[in-house]
């Protein structure tokens, strides 16, 4: 899609986020940090961003495309490093049972949660997924979100894990504005017609799902859900390290039913990142700040599932730093509102809004290996930019839960209708 070549946007209230080479990831102290110019100007050149500073020294007086921002504040798009948009169906019908008292675990084990959902991906033809994942990325794009790693995991099936990952991989191609990363999980939990054979599933997906994944660049990461109930440390191990002989890097899905060994595991075999730690005790913390893994909280699962948040407090003042992203999926987190994620990371995990912000910009983007281009303002990265309506303070982002603060998103240059 073409777009204006140039676009200014002048009288910035405050432009935050600002970054300059090299791009670190923020860690303890280092994320209550955001860098920021008031009364500013930022100027965008084919999609990317090449000049900024203070309004005063603008030279530029026009622009193919010219934004008044006064008042209002710009910052770096939100980056959702784990989410699960492609999926057929909702999964209302288990938010009523655990209102009436069933737990997740409980409702897994008798064939609702992922199984529930791998069943109606399977029954769903390409072109419906498609239509209904294109829908959500729309959506999230409208809160703000500037790039997104999407997983499978519903098909659970050789061809339906296929199924979604092409999905994805039609995403990618159709939607350039914004960079879409892929992960193969189809270590999402166990079909119920393997329960009593989990080997013969797990060598479908050594033998058969990985080199075809592999042979067709349809992902470039493989995660699996380690955890009380899905797959043990050692069938994790298994699938990572055969996934790495393919080129595909690990992530894991960890800690959010039990301290399960999956941080370990995850950091014992190079994880870009470990996700949830929900349940994540002083060990995990000690592991994470002698590796380069990222923990990568998810405190929408908490609030929808009402489990323990992770403790992002404790893990940043013992010097670590997170991650956050909302793992937007239908059965325990089915909602892409970062904002609304802020605000759950301010109330819950007593994170400052800085911290909340850096933790969903830069070391969101290094969480996708994207901190070259994406996460933060600086010349020469991409004009991923989002735009508040007026406001007072930063704080007002968290704070007013549930409001409707974005004004402007503009992906690559281009302001989005």
């Amino acid at each position: 899609m073409s777009h204006p070549k140039t676009l200014l946007i002048k009288n910035i209230r405050i432009l935050y986020g600002i970054d300059h080479r090299p791009y670190p990831f923020k860690r303890g102290k280092a994320m209550s940090f955001l860098d920021h110019i008031q009364n500013a100007f930022l100027f965008v050149d084919n999609g990317t961003i090449v000049d900024f500073g203070p309004q005063d020294s603008c030279s530029y007086e026009t622009a193919d495309q010219v934004i008044d921002a006064t008042g209002k504040f710009v910052l770096p798009s939100w980056v959702d490093s784990h989410t699960h948009i492609v999926f057929a169906k909702s999964r209302e019908g288990e938010f009523v049972d655990r209102i009436k008292g069933r737990s997740y675990e409980e409702i897994a084990a008798s064939g609702g949660g992922i199984l529930n959902s791998a069943k109606k991906l399977q029954e769903t033809s390409f072109e419906e997924l498609y239509r209904d994942a294109e829908k959500r990325l729309k959506e999230v794009i409208s809160f703000g979100t500037g790039a997104i790693e999407i997983k499978s995991g519903y098909g659970l099936s050789f061809d339906a894990e296929i199924k979604m990952l092409e999905v994805i991989k039609t995403l990618k191609n159709k939607h350039p504005e914004i960079p879409i990363k892929s992960t193969f999980l189809g270590a999402h939990a166990i079909p119920s017609i393997y329960k009593n054979n989990r080997k013969a599933y797990i060598d479908i997906i050594l033998n058969e799902m990985l080199p075809y994944v592999a042979e067709h660049q349809l992902a470039e990461y493989c995660d699996v859900f380690c955890d009380k109930g899905f797959y043990t440390v050692e069938e994790t191990d298994l699938i990572l390290k055969k996934a790495a002989t393919y080129g595909l890097k690990a992530k894991i899905h960890a800690n959010e039913l039990a301290i399960s060994g999956g941080v370990q595991v995850g950091i014992a075999n190079n994880a870009i990142s470990v996700d949830h730690l929900e349940e994540t005790s002083q060990v995990e913390i000690d592991a994470l700040k002698n590796s380069s893994t990222i923990p990568t909280l998810l405190p929408g699962t908490s609030f929808f599932l009402n489990i323990p948040f992770a403790p992002a407090r404790k893990m940043i003042d013992d010097g670590l730093g997170v991650c956050l992203a909302t793992d937007y999926n239908p059965g325990s987190t089915p909602s892409g509102n970062m904002p609304f994620l802020l605000s759950l990371a301010c109330i819950k995990m007593k994170l400052l809004p800085e911290e909340a912000i850096n933790a969903v910009t830069i070391n969101a983007a290094h969480a996708l290996e994207l901190a070259d281009l994406y996460g933060s303002i600086d010349i020469g990265k991409k004009a991923q930019l989002l735009i508040t309506k007026p406001m007072e303070s930063l704080a007002y982002i968290p704070y007013a839960y549930g409001s409707d603060l974005i004004d402007t998103v503009i992906l690559d240059g281009k302001i989005q209708s």
